[in-house]
């Protein structure tokens, strides 16, 4: 491992195993029939969820072309950039790190051939901290479930928010529903996700990730889930059921 990488890897938010899994499947990311197909499946609710609580928190509408013209947005663990570059295309100054080599290399490739201006570093939540950076939004998008110490990287992800500013979180909760739909279904039995993509021991529960943002200095302004309709063949948005996906927003006091 070269000195860089290893700086990469020292730290909460970072495991060298969960990064590997993903430089695997790098070249994937803009692929809707790969191995990212559920995210593919699941961005209009996310991508939806995302911008209607930046939109409250910072005062805008969520209906205009450019709606968050003007805000630094920061996308911790970007991957390819499937979220980095609508909100780009919103009007938000992007900046996408991901540890993964590979997925930012995807990421600015892809966003150089669709005419995206995006800031994509391969750093750490832990280094933009160190250098005093701050954002008017920081997304931790599918993130937490991947990292060796929740609390730690929630802390950080707070760290690099600006007051009044609002952060939001998208996991896995850790419930028997979860570890049958989102670990044995997604990966053994519908095959929309490599096996061994999860560990159901590093879920978090939605009042543990509520608790989290609470110690870091957030105030925690909603929770809601991603939910999959097997019928429709859609995700949805549900105020009540956080059983398996959910999300949470939470502002910084200003």
């Amino acid at each position: 491992m070269s000195e860089a990488a290893g700086r990469l890897f020292d730290g909460a938010g970072v495991d060298p195993e969960e990064v590997a899994k993903f430089e695997a499947m790098a070249a994937e990311w803009w692929d809707p029939d790969g191995k990212f197909r559920p995210l593919h499946a699941m961005q209009p609710c996310r991508l939806g969820y995302a911008v209607d609580a930046i939109a409250v928190a910072h005062e805008r509408d969520p209906r205009v072309r450019r709606s968050l013209a003007g805000l630094s947005l920061l996308d911790i663990g970007c991957g390819g950039g499937l979220l980095s570059e609508p909100m780009a295309r919103l009007g938000a100054n992007v900046t996408g790190i991901d540890p993964a080599a590979g997925n930012i290399a995807v990421a600015r490739l892809h966003a150089e051939q669709s005419g995206v201006e995006i800031d994509y570093r391969e750093v750490r939540a832990e280094d933009l901290l160190a250098e005093g950076c701050r954002f008017d939004v920081v997304l931790s998008m599918e993130v937490v479930e991947h990292v060796p110490d929740p609390a730690a990287f929630v802390a950080t992800c707070a760290g690099l928010l600006a007051p009044g500013g609002v952060m939001i979180v998208s996991t896995i909760s850790r419930t028997l529903k979860a570890m049958a739909l989102a670990k044995i279904g997604a990966e053994y039995v519908l095959r929309w996700l490599p096996v061994g993509t999860h560990d159901w021991r590093r879920f978090v529960r939605p009042e543990e990730l509520t608790e989290m943002l609470a110690k870091a200095g957030l105030e925690p302004v909603d929770a809601s889930g991603f939910v999959f309709d097997p019928l429709a063949s859609a995700w949805h948005v549900s105020d009540t059921d956080l059983s398996v996906n959910y999300v949470i927003a939470a502002r910084k006091p200003a």
